[in-house]
C-alpha cells in the first residue's frame, strides 16, 4: 500500500451482536476468548486477529468474515 494511501480495518461485532441479540459475554464464552481479548477487538485497538479466532467468531454468529471486518479509507 503506497504510504498516500491510509486505511483501516473497522471491526463490526457492535452491529452483529446487536443483530442477534447476543452479549459480548456469551460470544466470549461461546468462542473461548477471554472478555478482555474480546473487548480489545470489539473496541478495535486489536492489532491482529488469528484465523481460528476469527474463524470461531464466523461460525458462532453465522457469518462471513467481511461481515466482521471491513476495510474504510481516511478520508
Amino acid at each position: 500500500m503506497p504510504p498516500t494511501e491510509k486505511h483501516t480495518v473497522v471491526v463490526t461485532l457492535d452491529r452483529l451482536l446487536a443483530e442477534r441479540q447476543m452479549t459480548v459475554t456469551e460470544l466470549a464464552d461461546r468462542v473461548g476468548l477471554t472478555l478482555a481479548n474480546l473487548s480489545v477487538l470489539k473496541n478495535g485497538r486489536a492489532k491482529a486477529i488469528r484465523f481460528s479466532t476469527l474463524s470461531a467468531i464466523c461460525q458462532v454468529l453465522e457469518c462471513q468474515p467481511g461481515d466482521v471486518l471491513q476495510v474504510r479509507s481516511e478520508a
